[in-house]
This record gives structure tokens, sequence and C-alpha cells, in this order.
């Protein structure tokens, strides 16, 4: 890479670490310590869990075609300010409804579909394949770090403690974006989304099992954790601010895993079976919820999940930015990223309902039947197009 590329991608993979911690720090801490909040329920942490989700499906695709228009930099800086105000808001309030309210704000700083299209803006398309494996594996560092310190942080001040950090870690990224990034020339970035070329992507089978491959993945990791936090207090006799001793090393050795093997796919070519691969590893983590394991076969199997799950995140955009036309690369980003945050308002949501509900095996079991549909889907998707465009 150059010296413009290699700065852009370390601004921005940085950008990806700070704040992507501040959200996954959440993830092994809301069911356990959300419980002490007024008018708490199974259902409404798991709602809180995944509302962030939801405001991010529905921003996603507007504020990515914006950045095509007016650029990214603007799109991400605003978004980022957003973000740390609906954090402060989910760090003062002691009511779920409060929660969830700060949540939904977080989510209103759509801004990973603006930062997908900037990094392939500033990347040459041969080494664009390398850049997003980097903010893929930053993705993944940030995700290790977040449940080593989300239990350890929750510990020290609740939930409220995390909040106000992942604030300043979004302050952190705007100096980031003002003063490491690069901006695009205006040769690196069309201004306008011609329609042929978004209904193109519509159209495109390698485009759908792409952004489907991402909902389901967020689907199953958000589900996973509204029982497992409690599971490791029941079942293993863990005390929640500890589980940052077992989260660690499992993160570690699930990253170091993963990384050979996403090389490997790329330089063999092989990354639609790797992707397939993937998709059947991310059923370890729902046996892991059923009742019988030992605490040794749980933790195993959890390694595979995070394993499969570490490889979908590089590999999925990726993929997708190969294939889409530069013009449209943001509303492309923009798609990949809706069905991302969707997978992750589905997962909170059922997970937290079907908890209330059944326990741990009813989200067991829900996890089974959406890794069954997206085989399905998966199946139907296998055309000689979109093994063209999907690897």
């Amino acid at each position: 890479m150059n010296p413009i590329e290699r700065r852009a991608l370390a601004g921005l993979a940085s950008l990806y670490v700070f704040r992507m911690l501040g959200l996954f720090m959440v993830l092994p801490v809301l069911t356990v310590y959300g419980k002490d909040y007024q008018h708490s329920t199974p259902a409404l942490l798991g709602f809180a869990l995944g509302a962030y989700g939801l405001s991010q499906a529905l921003l996603q695709i507007p504020l990515g075609t914006l950045s095509d228009r007016i650029g990214r930099k603007p799109v991400i800086f605003v978004g980022l300010a957003v973000f740390a105000l609906g954090s402060v808001v989910a760090a003062m309030t002691d009511s779920v409804y409060g929660l969830i309210a700060g949540r939904v704000l977080q989510g209103c700083g759509a801004i990973a579909a603006a930062t997908m299209a900037l990094v392939a803006d500033l990347t040459r398309n041969e080494n664009r394949g390398k850049a997003m494996a980097v903010i893929g594996a930053s993705i993944g560092v940030a995700f290790m770090l977040a449940v080593i310190i989300g239990p350890a942080l929750a510990g020290a001040g609740g939930l409220s403690a995390i909040f106000w950090v992942t604030a300043a870690l979004a302050l952190v990224g705007m100096l980031l974006v003002w003063r490491l990034v690069p901006t695009p020339a205006p040769g690196e970035r069309r201004i306008g989304v011609r329609r042929g070329n978004f209904r193109q992507l519509l159209q495109s089978p390698g485009t759908w099992k792409l952004v489907c491959g991402v909902f389901f993945a967020h689907l199953l990791l958000t589900s996973l954790f509204v029982p497992l936090p409690l599971l490791l207090v029941d079942r293993l006799g863990l005390p929640s601010a500890e589980h940052w001793r077992l989260y660690g090393p499992l993160m570690a050795g699930a990253f170091v895993v993963m990384l050979p093997l996403m090389r490997m796919a790329e330089r063999r070519g092989r990354v639609s079976q790797a992707l397939a691969v993937a998709l059947v590893g991310l059923g370890a983590g729902s046996l892991a919820l059923l009742p019988g394991f030992s605490g040794a076969a749980m933790i195993a199997l959890l390694a595979v999940f995070f394993i499969a799950f570490n490889l979908l995140e590089a590999l999925l955009p990726a993929q997708l930015t190969r294939t889409a036309p530069p013009e449209a690369r943001g509303a492309a980003t923009g798609l990949y990223a809706t069905l991302q945050f969707l997978g992750t308002f589905a997962g909170g949501s059922l997970g937290g309902d079907l908890y209330g509900h059944g326990g741990a095996s009813a989200v067991a079991v829900m996890g089974f039947v959406v890794l069954l549909v997206w085989a399905l889907l998966w199946w139907l998707l296998r055309t000689p197009s979109a093994e063209t465009q999907a690897g």
C-alpha cells in the first residue's frame, strides 16, 4: 500500500476499534446488570440490546447514499456526535425505557455504510481486500477487548460506566476523523448514485448472499448474548464481574485461529467455501446454550462460534465492496449495514422474548432454525453469477 492508503487504513481501523469497543462492551453485561433497572423484564432487556440495531438499520441506506452526495467525512463526524449523545442519555437513566431511548439514539449515528465506503474510496482495487480484512480484524480486536473490559467496567460502575466510556470513545473517534483520516479527492468519489447501478445490486444473487449472511450472523450473535452472561453465572458459577477471565483467553484464541483461515481463503480464492464453513461453525453457539454440556465443552463450542463469527466479519464486507460499482458503493455498504443492524435488532428482540418464555433452550432452538433458513438461502442463491460475485 502507498502512504495515503496506509494512513487512511490506520485511521479508519482505529475508528472502528474505538466505536465498536463502545458498542460491544454492552453485550456481555446488559442482561445481567439491566435486571436492576426500573420496569425491567427479559423481553424489554432483549429489546434494549437490539434497539440500537433498529435505528441503525433504518438510517444506513439514507446516510450511506447521502455520503455519496456530500462526502463521507461530514456524515461520519455528525454520526459520531449523535452516537455520543445517545450514550450520555443511556448513562444517565435508571429505567429500562430510558435505556431503550439511549440505545435508539445511539443507533441514529449510523455511520457504518459511510465508513466502509470511505475505506473503499481511499484504497485501490488490488488492495481493497487487504483493507477490508484489516477493518474486519479491527472489529474482531474491538470485540475481544470489549468482552474483557465490559464485565470489569460494569463490575466497577454498572452499565452507566460503560455508557460514559462509550461517549468518550465517540469523541476520540471524531478527533481521528478530523486529524488522521484523509479526505478523498473528487476523482476518488463519484457524486450521485445512478439508479441502474443500485438496481443492479438489488437484482444480484451475490449481493443478497452477502447481506443475508451478515443479517443472520448478527442475529445469532445478539441472541446468544441474551442468555449467555446469565448461564456463565448459573452453570459455571462465574460472577459477572469475573467474566473477562473467560472471555479474554477465549477471544484471543479465536482471533489467532481466525487470521490464517482468512488469509488462506483470500489467497486461494476459496472465500465462498470459507463463508459456508463459517455458517456451520455458528451453530456451535446454539449448542452451547443447551443443557447437559460440561463447562469445558461449553467453552469449546463458544470458541468455535467466535472463530466463525470473526471470519465472517472479515470476509463479507471485502467481497461486497469488490463487486459494487464505485458510484453506488455507499449505497451498497448501506444495504449491507442495514441488514447487519436489522440482525442485531431481531436477535435482541427475539432472543429476549424467547428467553423470557422458554429459557436458554428456546433461544438455542431459534438459532438452529435460523441456520437452516440461512443454509436454504445459501443454496438457492448459489448460481453461476452469484459464485462469480461472492467468491
